[in-house]
């Protein structure tokens, strides 16, 4: 069940996201940008939703509007949970989201050294439109136009 997210998840985002992250802070030689953000502030502001399954949250993803395009901020799934298609329950409500808000397009970004999520996003019709580092981390954008 997808829903909006209130206070009273922001414990369980926060632990997926210790948990969905941690194994990349060797590999990009720091704590990856999600590991970094403020949960709160993120639910309070709205575009946070959570994927819940037997009664617990097993995923989040965080969207923003931007300029012509519905950002895809961030995706994650419980490490006990991957592997079950939440990680796709997810990535298709951001599309249905960005459709239903008169978009036409997703963005979204990783990290170059999270090669397997540029390898999903590729799978799932993203096409890489740039690199750029932003404050410290060497980010991979991509772009997926959305067709109703």
């Amino acid at each position: 069940m997808m829903r909006p997210a209130t206070s009273h998840d922001v414990a369980a985002i926060e632990a997926i996201v210790q948990a969905a992250y941690a194994p990349y802070i060797e590999r990009i030689g720091r704590k990856p940008g999600p590991m970094l953000e403020d949960y709160h502030q993120h639910v309070e502001a709205g575009g946070v939703h959570v994927l819940e399954h037997a009664g617990r949250v097993r995923g989040f993803i965080v969207l923003r509007d931007t300029d012509g395009a519905l950002l895809l901020d961030n995706l994650a799934v419980a490490p006990d949970a991957q592997g079950l298609g939440f990680g796709r329950l997810l990535m298709a409500f951001a599309e249905q989201q960005a459709l239903g808000a008169g978009f036409a397009a997703i963005r979204l970004y990783t990290n170059e050294a999270m090669s397997e999520n540029i390898t999903l996003y590729t799978r799932r019709g993203y096409v890489e439109t740039h690199r750029a580092e932003e404050h410290g981390l060497r980010r991979v954008y991509m772009t997926k136009h959305l067709q109703e």
